[in-house]
């Protein structure tokens, strides 16, 4: 078959993934179910944007700041390191809310074990985020 045989098959291939990448994509747009309800109606999701698709979920910068600080409190406490903060993608307050989490959390588990820790956490990361962000967006800028 030689090199134009190869070229033919390669184009055939390309041409047969784009099809089949255009029918997955227009099969996951929000079609309508059984009932006529589209996606975003069944799910009470996001009003139209402009451009005619769903408006993202925007996460206050309060819950954001727990989720961070939680998910890196527990990697601290089973590494007992810290490790950097802008590798973690925290702000330097943030990061500050981290120590304070994670030395309480060491502290609890040395009293009452790790399932206390592991509530500390949340709880503390909540409680220190939301006084962080209580007032909007905290003084400095974002990485103070």
């Amino acid at each position: 078959m030689g090199t134009a045989g190869a070229g033919w098959t390669r184009a055939a291939l390309g041409t047969g993934l784009t099809l089949l990448t255009g029918v997955l994509l227009t099969g996951c747009g929000e079609s309508g179910a059984k009932d006529g309800t589209t996606t975003a109606s069944r799910t009470g999701s996001g009003t139209p944007s402009p451009s005619g698709s769903p408006s993202p979920e925007v996460t206050p910068p309060e819950d954001l700041c727990a989720q961070l600080v939680s998910y890196w409190s527990r990697e601290a406490l089973d590494q007992d390191s810290y490790g950097d903060y802008q590798s973690m993608g925290l702000s330097n307050g943030q990061y500050e809310i981290l120590v304070k989490v994670v030395d309480a959390a060491r502290a609890e588990e040395k009293r009452k074990g790790e399932e206390a820790a592991e509530l500390l956490i949340d709880r503390r990361a909540r409680e220190l985020c939301a006084e962080r962000y209580r007032d909007g967006a905290p003084r400095g800028g974002p990485w103070q």
